[in-house]
């Protein structure tokens, strides 16, 4: 998560820090020199400064529900900002990556899966409707602590992304209304009028959800738990499923026992950092 203390030289090489001009012209690049001084002081800023919570993964339990659902509520109690808000990562059926942050939307500490939300039609939802598999990962600097989650993900019903869209505020709900996630805005004043509308929709129809809403699950076949430690003897402890018949379902695409228990076996195993 973090690399090692020495030197770095800018990106692009030597050739970034030449003083050649980018047309292979005379004369000072002062890109390349700014950027030095910008990773100058990023590599001065404090980092993992401390104190840190310790993490015994002798003392973790069996499976990695308990410990997500743990380190969840203990972000809440130390007060880390907004710890509901993690990365997801999506890749297309090419192979092209993609990632955002968003807002955790449910959580099954059995079966070890969350759920997030988007519209069907936006970047994320054509990539899992192309590619479902997705990987998700909270990181909380106050705490030196990351999450990360994988494993196929799929749909869950419509009533699901009913009580979810509906449970909002006004303003999120709106906001749901207002455009076309992903697509192309041509100005703020196009903006603006589409959220008045949208504003004067939802105080119309307050029960009303927009077609394209869907709340995804992800079920982790992988879950990785991160503890930093200031002198960089970080812990790192990753549980695997065991259960091969419901991996290879998923690999195929079934969605038998997709919300499952979560009762199959886990393997846990610790990583070098």
């Amino acid at each position: 998560m973090h690399e090692n203390d020495g030197p770095v030289t800018p990106a692009g090489g030597d050739d970034a820090s030449s003083g050649a001009a980018p047309d292979g012209g005379a004369g000072p690049d002062s890109t390349a020199t700014d950027d030095a001084g910008l990773l100058a002081l990023l590599r001065a800023a404090p980092v993992l400064a401390g104190p840190l919570p310790e993490f015994d993964p002798d003392g973790a339990p069996d499976t990695p529900g308990p410990l997500l659902a743990a380190w969840l509520r203990q972000a809440l109690a130390d007060g880390v900002p907004e710890p509901q808000v993690m990365t997801l990562a999506t890749a297309a059926a090419d192979g092209t990556p993609s990632a955002r942050v968003l807002m955790l939307r449910g959580i099954d500490t059995a079966a070890c899966a969350v759920d997030f939300a988007s519209d069907a039609a936006s970047r994320k939802g054509r990539d899992l409707a192309e590619n479902p598999r997705a990987a998700l990962t909270w990181y909380w600097p106050a705490q030196g602590r990351q999450i990360r989650l994988s494993g196929r993900v799929h749909v869950l019903d419509a009533e699901t992304a009913r009580r979810d869209f509906l449970g909002r505020s006004p303003a999120s709900r709106a906001a749901g209304f207002t455009g076309s996630m992903s697509g192309t805005l041509t100005g703020a004043m196009a903006y603006e009028r589409a959220r008045a509308e949208a504003e004067a929709l939802v105080a119309a129809e307050p029960g009303r959800v927009p077609d394209g809403h869907t709340v995804y699950r992800l079920r982790a076949q992988e879950a990785e738990f991160f503890q930093a430690d200031p002198g960089r003897f970080h812990v790192r402890l990753r549980y695997a499923r065991e259960d091969e018949a419901a991996g290879a379902r998923e690999r195929e695409g079934s969605r038998d026992d997709a919300d499952g228990p979560g009762v199959a076996g886990w393997t846990r195993t610790l990583l070098w950092p």
